[in-house]
Formats: structure tokens, C-alpha cells, sequence
């Protein structure tokens, strides 16, 4: 594992509690927290049934589960077997209760994604989400991905918008080009010993980098987040910019 990974582990593990938390923030007493899958019909860019119909029946790895939301979000659709593994043995504390809270089949293994420890071929589906970004070696965790999965699985690969990450969204501007990419750290905290450290890439860098792993990229989804999709700028008190820019962008891979 490279210093820049064991940077964020170490972040992940320290800022787990205050993540989980601001998370189910929302919740109310005697409700599960939330658990969305991507799979689910209200999932941003929504299903593409064309390349998967469903997930029931189809064994599922969620690449980076952090607390296990997709992966209890996908059992809850009826996958067959659903595996999560992250780096953050905190984070997957928090999987582990989540999985127990919604009574569902799900396991959960500390791991790499640059090196999982799951046989070959052994996945229908993937998918990951805001993960792929903190990965030095996008190449090898891609890689891996496609190690996994066996001949016609189908990935679903979510991270920030390159656009949004490089937007200023009090001034509306630009802070950097979007062609600046590389490491970048970012600070969520002072109380917390490490920065968060991600890897800047165009839309086409990811794109590419999904071909050369071995897949066809049969849809990509730019989308904003939910809040935006569904008030106009003048219900909610933030800049009006970011009902100008995807906050995400989301691919959906099939092995090849």
C-alpha cells in the first residue's frame, strides 16, 4: 500500500464516527439509516436496464463500501451474494451494524482495491462510488475490477465531477484548469492528523483508463446531486452555480 493510501486509511479511520453521523443525520428515531444501492430506480442518472436488468439473483461487490450503504442497499434488491471491502476497518464497523440493522446477508472484508483479496471471476456486478478518485494507481484498481468480475459482468463506476471539483462555488468561477490534474489533498478537518489526498483526472482520462482495464463503457451519467435536481435555485439558500455543473459522473462498464 503506497503512503498516500495508508494517509487516507488513516483519515477514513479517524473521521468514520463523524462521517456515519452526518450521514444519518436525517434519520428519524426509529427509522433505518439510509442505505441506497445504485441500482435502485431513484438512483442518480437512474437504471440502465439495458445493460442490467436487474440484480436479482447476481452476485455483487461493492469496490470502497465505506459504511456498507450500497451493499446493504443491493441486498435489499435480492442479490444473490453481496461482498463489501474497504480499507477502513471503521468503516466497515459501521457496515457490519448497518448490515444488522436491515437483517440482510452481506459480508463485509477489510482490503485494497488495488489488491483485493477475492478470487477470479467470481462477480456479476461492481460498482463503486466516490472511491476511485483517492486511487494513485487508477490502472491497477481498474484493473482489479475487471480481475474480478467475470466476462460480461457489468461495473458501475461513480466519482466527483472533474468540473465540480475545480469550481469555486461562492465567487462562480473557476479555481483551477481542468486540465491540472494530479495529487491534490484536501483538508476536512484540522482536528484530524491526515488530509484527505484524491488524483485529479478529466472525464476522458477515466474513461480510457476503463478501456485500457478491459471494459466497454456502454453509458456515462453526469448528474447533479439530488437536492439540486429537485428545487429551483431560489427554494434553497446555496450559490446558484451548482444547479449549473453535474456533481457527479457515473460510468457503466461491461467486462469484456
Amino acid at each position: 500500500m503506497s503512503d498516500n493510501r495508508r494517509e487516507n486509511r488513516r483519515l477514513w479511520n479517524e473521521w468514520s464516527d463523524d462521517f456515519q453521523a452526518r450521514w444519518n443525520a436525517d434519520t428519524a428515531d426509529g427509522e433505518l439509516p439510509p442505505a441506497p444501492s445504485p441500482f435502485a430506480p431513484d438512483a442518480p442518472g437512474g437504471p440502465q436496464p439495458e445493460i442490467l436488468e436487474t440484480v436479482e439473483g447476481k452476485d455483487y461487490v461493492e469496490l470502497g463500501c465505506g459504511g456498507g450503504q450500497g451493499s446493504v442497499g443491493t441486498a435489499e434488491l435480492g442479490a444473490e451474494t453481496v461482498v463489501g471491502v474497504d480499507f477502513s476497518g471503521e468503516q466497515l464497523r459501521h457496515a457490519r451494524h448497518l448490515r444488522e440493522f436491515y437483517g440482510v446477508d452481506a459480508r463485509f472484508v477489510q482490503g485494497d482495491v488495488t489488491n483485493l483479496p477475492l478470487p477470479d471471476d467470481r462477480f456479476d456486478v461492481a460498482s463503486s462510488e466516490a472511491v476511485f478518485q483517492m486511487m494513485e494507481d487508477l490502472e491497477e484498481a481498474l484493473h482489479e475490477a475487471r480481475r474480478v468480475l467475470c466476462e460480461g459482468g457489468v461495473l458501475v463506476l461513480s466519482v466527483p465531477h472533474p468540473l465540480h471539483e475545480i469550481l469555486d462555488s461562492e465567487a462562480g468561477t473557476l479555481e483551477r484548469s481542468y486540465f491540472d490534474t494530479g495529487r491534490r489533498e484536501i483538508t476536512i478537518d484540522e482536528e484530524y492528523e491526515s488530509d484527505l489526498v484524491v488524483f485529479d483526472r478529466t472525464v476522458a482520462d477515466l474513461h480510457n483508463a476503463l478501456v485500457d482495464a478491459g471494459f466497454d463503457v456502454r453509458r456515462l451519467v453526469e448528474h447533479r446531486h439530488g437536492k439540486f435536481e429537485a428545487n429551483d435555485p431560489e427554494d434553497l439558500d446555496l450559490p446558484e452555480v451548482l444547479w449549473k455543473v453535474p456533481q457527479s459522473v457515473r460510468f457503466w462498464a461491461v467486462a469484456r
